[in-house]
């Protein structure tokens, strides 16, 4: 149970911050920049969600991804050291990644099929989606530069959740646009 009493520990004031686990690490430090955007996705579904009020199931996954994301976010700050933990750490599973897969499927079997590429925008819902949609595939590159880099490791199904949330972002968008019937469409050298 996390318990926060006090904002502010002036630990960070020199430029470092701490994981979950193992010693303090540069506030620029790829892991620290990993799950700071997926903070940063979070933060724009809240605002994607105040668009979504109403909109019943699509709210409710909304919801449980914004919750998987401080799954994600412990994960992520929860290296593997090689080391016995003192506890479990919080770990991205599997089923969290299948469950996004089946709301996937569940938004996209009302769409209209796209014949063009979808530009940001329509509804404000839509164009908050998007926005998110783009944040997580940040958030996506720096975990799989993360995974790679010797001497860290980013568990299958993290990396596995953070490229379906992209994934699930552009349909919930398009379901948002009157199910893709609103969405603008890119016409290639229009403005030529």
């Amino acid at each position: 149970m996390v318990k926060l009493n006090k904002i502010y520990t002036r630990t960070g004031d020199s430029g470092t911050t701490a994981l979950v686990s193992g010693p303090r690490r540069e506030k620029h430090d790829l892991r620290v920049e990993a799950f700071g955007t997926v903070d940063e996705v979070n933060s724009a579904l809240g605002v994607a969600r105040l668009h979504t009020i109403g909109e019943g199931e699509l709210d409710a996954m909304l919801f449980r991804i914004q919750n998987d994301l401080f799954d994600l976010g412990a994960d992520l700050a929860t290296p593997d050291t090689g080391e016995k933990p003192q506890y479990e750490p919080l770990r991205i599973v599997d089923a969290q990644v299948e469950r996004l897969e089946a709301e996937i499927d569940q938004l996209n079997a009302g769409l209209d099929p796209l014949n063009s590429f979808v530009l940001p925008g329509g509804s404000p819902a839509a164009a908050y989606l998007h926005l998110a949609r783009t944040i997580a595939r940040r958030a996506e590159r720096l975990t799989v530069e993360l995974s790679r880099r010797k001497g860290e490791s980013v568990g299958r199904p993290a990396l596995k959740y953070i490229n379906r949330l992209s994934d699930f972002l552009f349909v919930a968008a398009r379901y948002m646009n009157g199910g893709g019937k609103a969405d603008i469409l890119w016409v290639p050298g229009k403005n030529r």
